[in-house]
């Protein structure tokens, strides 16, 4: 087995909050209870939605929780060349195609799995006269992806029934989380992909680049999503609150029994120091509930 290989991948759309400090807890206990290395890399895909200063804030708040990453941080705004060179692998096989398909047409004409607007390959045999092309897709087809995750089990997905062609330029020129992670996760060497289980439908999409890339796929474990008690995901959106950087211990024994680690009552009110002695000496990620969310405390 190679060196175990694992990363922490934020969007700096606001400064970290409980929800992202699961997704970062999680992966770093992950790594170091498996002697392994712990990356970080910043999502900085979409300009429109992210926060001015938030990725040097997310880093901040990391090391005053006492989590120290290996090499320098990844940024995704720097990483364009690769993306490009990815796409055009992809196109010379014959793979994607041109769209030329608004928002609304394609919500006026899509199929809807579960709520989730799927496309339904309008442009998939060429543009119809006069429209000009915007985004590029992945053709997909029925093959089923399945892949076993470490908490949540084995899943599968049939891409062209359940998400169909999907998005890897977009419209306004910026390439899409689903090419850019796969990259990534390549160029970075990661074994282990430890996440929030918000992301959980999108591994197939993944798994399908990678293999069509012939890249790695791998191993997966998403944790539980953290909601508010109207089950939305907390984010910047849902006005999660910051992480006290001045005291970030309490915070971090909530995250410990949130992933069902059963920290001592006291362990909140301990130094930084003893609270990493604890954890790293307890992880256990048989003990993570097999849930997709759960209610933040």
């Amino acid at each position: 087995m190679d060196p175990y290989r694992g990363r922490f991948a934020p969007s700096p759309t606001g400064p970290l909050h409980f929800g992202s400090l699961v997704a970062a807890v999680g992966s770093y206990l992950e790594a170091k209870t498996r002697g392994g290395e712990w990356l970080v890399r910043m999502e900085d895909l979409d300009p429109p939605r992210e926060q001015l200063g938030a990725a040097e804030a997310i880093l901040r708040t990391l090391e005053a929780c006492g989590m120290e990453w290996n090499g320098k941080p990844m940024y995704q705004s720097q990483r364009a060349k690769a993306y490009r060179a990815a796409l055009a692998r992809l196109e010379a096989q014959g793979l994607v195609y041109r769209c030329a398909c608004t928002r609304r047409e394609i919500a006026d004409s899509s199929l809807s799995h579960d709520g989730a607007l799927i496309y339904p390959g309008t442009c998939r045999n060429g543009l119809a006269p006069g429209k000009t092309p915007r985004a590029i897709r992945m053709r997909v087809n029925h093959e089923l992806i399945e892949f076993e995750d470490a908490v949540q089990g084995k899943l599968s997905q049939d891409l062209a029934a359940e998400v169909g062609d999907f998005v890897l330029l977009r419209a306004d020129g910026l390439y899409a989380y689903q090419l850019a992670v796969v990259v990534d996760d390549a160029e970075q060497e990661i074994t282990d992909v430890v996440r929030g289980a918000d992301l959980l439908d999108s591994t197939p999409r993944q798994i399908y680049l990678q293999r069509l890339l012939g890249l790695r796929t791998p191993r997966y474990l998403h944790l539980p999503a953290a909601v508010n008690a109207a089950g939305e995901k907390l984010s910047k959106q849902t006005r999660a609150a910051p992480v006290d950087e001045r005291d970030p211990v309490p915070v971090l024994a909530q995250v410990m029994d949130f992933l069902g680690q059963a920290p001592p009552a006291q362990l909140g009110r301990e130094p930084l120091a003893e609270f990493w002695r604890w954890a790293l000496a307890h992880w256990d990620a048989q003990r993570i509930p097999r849930q997709r969310s759960l209610p933040a405390p």
